[in-house]
């Protein structure tokens, strides 16, 4: 875990949230239009995104946990009576907002007009469907998604997304206090509307709706849900700066591990423009620096990064491409004082930087700082010889000490031998912080290329097993690539890595399989039809890793 002392903001308690459920009422439009969603316009002077469309829904009452109205519920063996209490509360907001009723009479009859005129929306429901013979319909409530509000805001809620077949013969009509202007919309239609600036919506609605856009029938979402009592998702999303305006993300994009590690109780103060000109602080002892070389094989750029205080110098790991503006600004963000310089492996964009940063710092009357790393292997293409001023070892550690205002202060990586991408790579575990900075092993937005001979796939994998292993021992969380966004998550992104990397070495299995007399160029095509072709010329060089591994397993495996 990240030390305290290391944050760059004051840590402070989020408000607690409250418990509240909505429902998202599905059915197939006519004439097969596909799927469509019941939203609703909320009061423009509500407390909680005025004017915004939503699904039905509200706050959970002590009177939807009672035993009595669980009593008055069917349920389904696996439902929980947390479950229950969610699906409840979803049942009686829609009614009350919307006048849509999920009860059934004792013949299994949905309840009808006639039932929903004779009820009164703002009494207790349970006891006037009990009194008509209607029982609530908990056991056709599913869960879809769990989001608990962001951090940031000073009103919170955690709030299940549920989703239940609209019933046959009932309209919704708004209660014009609350909601007004039900509507029933496609999923794609309402994210085009808001993008159109015409269906204002917030950020767990936009969300939801983009994956509720992959089913085509209410059905499909159901039959989805109903595999478990799980969620398929859950989020409490982060919020940085994108181009000086707020910008939310989930759990599962890429912003989102960086916005975690640098404002963990949900400061909106983190900016996530990509630019080349300062030094970005991910903590008090790391910061990071993006050469100016974008591209296909970098991404936003090759991440340089400091480690250390000026009560300690600094340790600067993956100097970049031998870039004069780069190195110097790197340089000046260090304050001049840098005390190692490490190449986590030898490709160009790593590597070349490390004798001119080096030779900036005795230009400045300082100690010329060593260049470490491991030597390039006789496999490397001749734009990736290098060879450090000394050897690496595995396991060792690169310690940088310092008297603070604190007392002394130490900041230790230790270094992990990671053979894979190149046979010299290494990543660097920053001890007291449990962070790994992974080189190019890991990376966040896409997978790494891993090119024989200098690239090996059975190392790769192997080298994930290991660091897999090494976050397990230190709780490491975090994982800060040589380009990308810092990870979150950091065992479950490895997992994740290597089930993809399984799943495409099946695919070229398969491809190998169907075509045995087939060229590399005829594998990449059936292996990698799920990707653009224009990626399939960098692409053809993994699928060569991924057939010297499934060669070497031996028969059966080509």
């Amino acid at each position: 875990m990240t030390r305290p002392s290391q944050q760059l903001h004051p840590q402070r308690e989020p408000v607690r949230p409250l418990s509240a459920a909505t429902v998202l009422l599905l059915r197939d439009a006519p004439d097969h239009g596909g799927l469509e969603v019941l939203m609703t316009r909320r009061s423009g002077q509500a407390s909680f995104a005025p004017g915004a469309y939503v699904f039905p829904g509200g706050g959970i009452e002590a009177l939807d946990a009672d035993p009595a109205t669980h009593g008055a519920a069917a349920r389904r063996p696996t439902q929980s009576d947390e479950h229950l209490t969610q699906a409840i509360a979803a049942i009686r907001e829609s009614f009350e907002e919307l006048g849509v009723l999920l009860a059934r009479h004792a013949d299994g009859r949905m309840a009808d007009a006639d039932d929903i005129a004779a009820l009164e929306r703002h009494s207790p429901l349970a006891a006037q469907c009990q009194a008509r013979g209607l029982q609530l319909a908990a056991d056709s409530v599913y869960v879809l998604a769990r989001w608990t509000a962001d951090r940031d805001l000073p009103k919170r809620f955690d709030v299940p997304f549920l989703v239940a077949r609209m019933p046959a013969g009932q309209t919704p009509v708004a209660d014009e206090k609350e909601q007004f202007e039900p509507v029933w919309v496609r999923p794609h239609e309402a994210l085009e509307r808001h993008a159109a600036g015409q269906f204002f919506m917030i950020f767990p609605t936009i969300r939801t709706l983009q994956r509720l856009a992959r089913f085509d029938s209410a059905e499909a979402v159901l039959a989805a849900c109903a595999v478990s009592e799980a969620p398929l998702w859950t989020s409490c999303p982060r919020a940085g700066l994108l181009g000086g305006k707020e910008a939310r993300y989930m759990e599962d994009e890429m912003p989102f591990g960086e916005l975690a590690l640098v404002c963990p109780d949900g400061q909106i103060v983190h900016p996530l423009d990509w630019q080349s000109e300062r030094a970005v602080p991910l903590l008090r002892n790391v910061q990071r620096l993006t050469a100016p070389n974008p591209g296909v094989m970098t991404g936003p750029g090759t991440n340089s990064y400091l480690v250390g205080d000026p009560a300690t110098g600094f340790i600067a790991i993956d100097p970049g491409p031998q870039d004069a503006q780069h190195l110097e600004r790197l340089w000046r963000a260090a304050g001049g004082d840098i005390r190692m310089i490490v190449c986590t492996h030898s490709h160009p964009d790593h590597s070349p930087g490390a004798a001119p940063l080096q030779a900036l710092c005795v230009q400045a009357g300082r100690a010329a700082p060593p260049i470490l790393g491991l030597p390039s292997a006789p496999t490397a293409r001749a734009a990736s010889e290098f060879t450090p001023e000394r050897s690496l070892q595995n396991g060792e550690l690169l310690t940088l000490t310092g008297q603070a205002l604190e007392g002394k202060i130490t900041h230790t990586l230790q270094v992990v031998h990671t053979p894979g991408h190149a046979a010299n790579h290494l990543c660097l575990l920053l001890v007291e912080d449990a962070l790994l900075f992974s080189g190019d092993h890991i990376l966040n937005g896409s997978t790494t290329v891993v090119d024989p001979p200098d690239g090996n796939m059975a190392d790769y994998l192997d080298s994930l097993d290991a660091l897999d292993a090494l976050c397990a021992t230190h709780g490491v969380e975090f994982i800060l690539p040589a380009h990308g966004y810092v990870l979150g998550f950091a065992r479950q992104a490895i997992a994740q890595l290597k089930a993809h990397r399984l799943a495409r070495e099946a695919k070229v299995i398969a491809a190998m399989q169907a075509l045995p007399d087939g060229s590399i160029e005829d594998w990449v095509a059936h292996a990698y039809a799920d990707v653009p072709q224009r990626i399939w010329p960098v692409a053809q060089r993994s699928l060569i890793a991924h057939v010297e591994r499934i060669r070497a397993l031996g028969p059966g495996n080509d």
